[in-house]
């Protein structure tokens, strides 16, 4: 099953100031360049199988999971449920560990 991309309004709306900015010669190509990197990061929601999966590869607790993603045993016990879904930097970082292994944010 394929899940949708998140499509953030406020990072589209971010990304056109700073193409204005750039345009107008108040931000160099370089940075500009490197905005567009971090506007193209794939993030896409994760369905609660996936998330436990991430989580067992790696060999974690859950109560060891939740902390290094900076949130609580309940949370992630409700991601894994499908109780709730992860979003923000929760899901960014559960997109960074399924793309480069839970040592990229170690």
């Amino acid at each position: 099953m394929t899940t949708p991309k998140r499509k953030s309004r406020i990072l589209g709306e971010m990304h056109q100031t700073a193409t204005g900015l750039h345009g107008a010669g108040l931000i160099s190509k370089r940075r500009m360049g490197e905005f567009d990197a971090l506007c193209r990061l794939d993030v896409h929601e994760m369905a609660p199988k996936k998330i436990k999966s991430l989580r067992e590869d790696s060999h974690l607790s859950q109560a060891v999971f939740a902390a290094v993603l900076n949130t609580s045993l309940s949370t992630v016990q409700k991601w894994e449920a499908g109780d709730k879904r992860p979003s923000g930097p929760s899901l960014k970082l559960l997109n960074l560990i399924e793309r480069k292994g839970l040592e990229a944010v170690l």
